[in-house]
């Protein structure tokens, strides 16, 4: 019977780096990792390839693995949104966009799956305190007696090992979640069907403009020169969106959709994705059609929850094994990020009283890291199909995201008990706003869909020309802070999203009402209860009335005027362009 400090079960990226992370804090813990696939990384290619600031500061500075990735994958240039406008669908300078311009100050990167299991297998292959046992079956766990009995079937022999601690990072095979019951189907019903093909699809050629012309075109003016193919890209419609990431020597290619809207079987092969896109997408029909095909995969429907993700009788579940959302805004690496530090931070606590009050605290914070996401994928996809209410929607949702999940995270604070509890308390005031927030923007893409929604001129929009984001990117460099010195700027930061949150109401209620003059009407203003916020255009003409009267000025902290660019009276809302009527 062999003895181990953890046993890790499922060697993909959560239990890999999981590993690699406790091999990097835990002493003289011994691992071992156990995994049913002969091959790491297996022929297939995998998905799940972009990173955003948490997972980008994990793999890069955490796990160490920077000159991997700058080596081996390529620099991610954010996400960016695409909208087709009412000119040709079937050039690229004719789609609105919606981003960021500047390069994070935290690297983001897109990586080939394959390429960073292989190198994270090899390194901790390299430390004699890492056992691995590939091409194993039969593996079963019993974490009801101490220490926790696992056995399985290694090359036609039984085999057991005990251990102190057990993590299922299994993925969907849920070693532990199903058979305790554990597993939940969550609120989330979407799907997905996604390809790999040879070669880089750059979007930026997908036109009919020469390249000269291409280079000289006056939407540089908006875009810049970096190239847009190293970001994330989301070409949109209601309640769906089309994924391209680069990688080396192929392109990684993906619809998202809400299965009620889009049925499965219309794309779910190469062949059917690669119609649909150039249907909806004319540009695509320029290159796709001629790409070779490497690998195709999907899911009907692949979102679910979980009822406990850790328990303080020591055992715990990362990545797919536990939660899973949705790939919108790449949160699963996040997550994977999240649950490996509280769970190694859970491993290191030698007392058994202190563990039970941190398994108890981590569990909610599990929790409310992946309830956090859930809202603004099951109430607000349809906004997708539209340019505004996308930009109010993710503008909102990137605030709060680098304020109360980056921001924490780079300064290790969530592994302090004390920061914890206080973040715990304003997160779920936040949650409260954020439902609402999702329900509202949802409704006000149904009220502009009632009205006749259609795709207007080319818009471009930067989401840092919203002065709360703006503030919210500035905790990147607040670095080596206290305790006391975190607690007081997620205080700041629930302030700042909350003067978004009034601006977003605010802004749609004077889209309704057609008189933006009710954004500086400080009584107006002030009368929006976040928590309470519902689309209700009776109620904001019945305020409209009630304030009417009222001739003192909102104090805005940042400049609101920004987003009349989306209104209807808006001069040629293209590069350059001012609407008519002054900003205040």
């Amino acid at each position: 019977m062999e003895r181990y400090d953890v046993v890790i079960v499922g060697a993909g990226l959560a239990g890999l780096t999981l590993a690699r992370q406790l091999l990097l804090t835990a002493g003289d813990r011994r691992i071992l990792l156990l995994e049913k696939r002969a091959a790491i990384p297996p022929e297939g290619q995998k998905v799940g390839e972009a990173t955003v600031q948490v997972s980008g500061y994990y793999l890069s500075k955490v796990l160490d693995l920077e000159e991997h990735l700058l080596r081996e994958h390529f620099l991610k240039y954010n996400l960016r949104f695409y909208w087709k406008s009412a000119k040709d669908p079937a050039s690229f300078e004719n789609y609105s966009q919606s981003y960021i311009r500047q390069f994070s100050n935290i690297a983001t990167y897109q990586l080939d799956r394959n390429t960073l299991e292989g190198e994270l297998l090899r390194l901790n292959l390299e430390d004699a305190r890492f056992t691995f046992r590939p091409g194993v079956s039969e593996i079963e766990a019993d974490v009801d007696v101490a220490p926790h009995r696992v056995t399985w079937n290694g090359g036609g022999a039984p085999a057991t090992a005990v251990c102190e601690w057990l993590v299922d990072t299994s993925g969907r095979g849920k070693l532990l979640a199903r058979p305790r019951g554990l597993h939940l189907s969550g609120s989330i019903r979407h799907g997905t069907s996604f390809m790999w093909v040879e070669g880089l699809l750059n979007i930026e050629k997908l036109t009919a403009l020469s390249a000269t012309a291409a280079l000289r075109h006056p939407n540089r003016v908006a875009t810049g020169h970096a190239p847009l193919w190293l970001a994330t890209n989301h070409f949109c419609g209601e309640g769906f969106w089309f994924w391209t990431i680069p990688l080396q020597g192929k392109t990684s290619l993906g619809l998202v959709f809400d299965n009620t809207l889009i049925p499965y079987d219309r794309v779910s092969s190469a062949r059917k994705l690669t119609e649909w896109v150039c249907a909806e997408f004319p540009l695509f029909a320029r290159d796709l059609p001629h790409r070779r095909i490497l690998h195709h995969g999907g899911y009907k429907d692949f979102a679910f929850d979980c009822a406990q993700t850790i328990s303080a009788e020591r055992w715990a579940m990362s990545g797919e094994a536990g939660r899973f959302s949705d790939p919108l805004y790449s949160p699963g690496g996040d997550l994977i990020s999240t649950y490996n530090t509280l769970i190694v931070d859970a491993i290191l606590t030698e007392d058994a009283s202190e563990l039970s009050r941190k398994a108890a605290l981590y569990e909610q914070m599990m929790r409310a890291f992946y309830e956090g996401y859930v809202p603004g994928f099951a109430v607000s996809y349809n906004a997708l199909g539209d340019q505004e209410a996308f930009t109010l929607k993710y503008t909102w949702e990137l605030t709060i995201y680098f304020g109360f999940y980056v921001f924490p995270f780079i300064n290790g604070m969530f592994t302090d008990l004390r920061f914890a509890t206080h973040f715990l308390r304003r997160f779920t005031e936040l949650g409260r706003a954020n439902r609402a927030m999702q329900s509202f923007v949802s409704d006000f893409y149904r009220w502009k869909k009632a009205g006749g929604l259609e795709p207007g001129d080319v818009t471009f929009f930067d989401f840092m020309e919203i002065g709360a984001l703006r503030e919210a990117e500035r905790t990147f460099y607040q670095v080596g802070v206290s305790v006391d010195e975190a607690i007081r700027e997620i205080d700041r930061q629930f302030a700042n999203v909350q003067h978004l949150g009034r601006l977003i109401a605010a802004h749609v209620s004077s889209r309704v009402l057609g008189d933006r003059r009710v954004i500086w009407n400080r009584a107006f203003v002030e009368d929006i209860s976040l928590p309470t916020l519902t689309f209700d255009p009776e109620e904001m003409r019945a305020r409209h009335t009630r304030t009417a009267e009222s001739t003192e000025r909102y104090d805005w902290p940042f400049d609101p005027a920004v987003l009349d660019r989306f209104r209807p009276q808006t001069v040629g809302a293209g590069v350059g362009s001012q609407p008519r009527e002054n900003s205040r």
